[in-house]
């Protein structure tokens, strides 16, 4: 769907492609849509003051609510086998910080709006200490929960823990506003590939961005509209939502064997299990006879286990 939408410049919901997953019907879809096309992701002239995202304006409300919490927080430890080079590693993260706008962007507040403040590529230096921790568990956990303040701290920080000669520890920690699940891998192959040119004396040689995330924040902009007009997209999703989530409970009641807290500790847990061959199989064909993704039976499939549990007929899943 992203890449129709990308080559094509037409609004592609995600529900036209199980509506009509073929090519014929896609193709007959995408004519009707033709007169609705989006406006162009491009690199735009930046207004002063720069709006952010709708996300960014998210993540920025929840940091001023809860305070320098870890909530948001996103770390991602590498772990190095060989001699590293500790100033190479900072060259590095500066190399990075200067090709990404949104690792060297604080948020400004005006009259309780946020907006982007980008500083320029040399005034941006994401913090690298280098130590020998005694104890690595102890000394990652305080290093990775520990808070940002985005009015005056950039979104990216780096440690390197020295575990031995040739042996060594990279956590990078990035706040949720300035990436997501998708930004991980990019992120630690841009640090891998400067940090190895700094290392042999170079500077990175990548091909530059066509668009950064401050042209992204504007094109949305341009794209949802002021939700004050009745005739703009994003007063349209609004009144959608609020139609949809209508009367939804605001928390899911079952059976418990301990008092709710008061406030959520954010602090979840895992449980690993295997599926069978022969469940997952059926899973699969419940899957492609209903056409609908393996993603959508899970997720009704936990839905109907949460009604039997007694969460009654709406149930909000997040």
């Amino acid at each position: 769907v992203a890449r129709a939408r990308a080559a094509l410049n037409v609004e592609l919901p995600v529900r036209a492609l199980f509506e009509t997953p073929t090519v014929a019907g896609l193709a007959a879809h995408l004519a009707s849509a033709a007169g609705a096309a989006r406006p162009a992701l491009r690199p735009v002239e930046r207004p002063v003051p720069l709006p952010v995202s709708h996300a960014q304006e998210r993540l920025w409300f929840l940091n001023r609510l809860e305070g320098l919490t870890a909530t948001y927080n996103m770390p991602i430890p590498l772990r190095l086998t060989g001699a590293i080079d500790p100033g190479a590693m900072r060259d590095a993260l500066r190399d990075v910080a200067a090709r990404h706008e949104s690792l060297r962007t604080l948020f400004a507040d005006a009259d309780g709006e946020p907006h982007q403040v980008i500083l320029a590529p040399d005034e941006a230096d994401p913090r690298l200490t280098v130590t020998a921790p005694a104890d690595l568990h102890g000394t990652l956990f305080a290093d990775a929960t520990r808070g940002f303040d985005l009015a005056n701290e950039l979104p990216v920080r780096a440690h390197l823990y020295r575990l031995g000669e040739d042996e060594h520890l990279l956590l990078i920690v990035l706040h949720h506003i300035a990436g997501d699940g998708w930004s991980m891998a990019p992120l630690a192959r841009d640090v891998i590939t400067a940090y190895l040119a700094r290392r042999a004396g170079a500077a990175p040689e990548w091909a530059p961005l066509g668009v950064q995330y401050a042209d992204y924040a504007l094109w949305q902009r341009e794209l949802l509209g002021d939700e004050n007009d009745p005739g703009s997209l994003a007063a349209r999703q609004i009144a959608y939502w609020k139609d949809a989530l209508a009367g939804l409970p605001d928390q899911i009641r079952l059976p418990h064997d301990r008092p709710r807290p008061d406030r959520a500790s954010h602090r979840g847990g895992q449980v690993a299990f295997e599926v069978p061959a022969e469940l997952a199989d059926g899973l699969r064909t419940l899957a492609r006879d209903h056409q609908v993704s393996m993603f959508m039976v899970l997720q009704a499939a936990l839905a109907a286990l949460l009604t039997r549990l007694g969460a009654g007929t709406d149930v909000p899943i997040g």
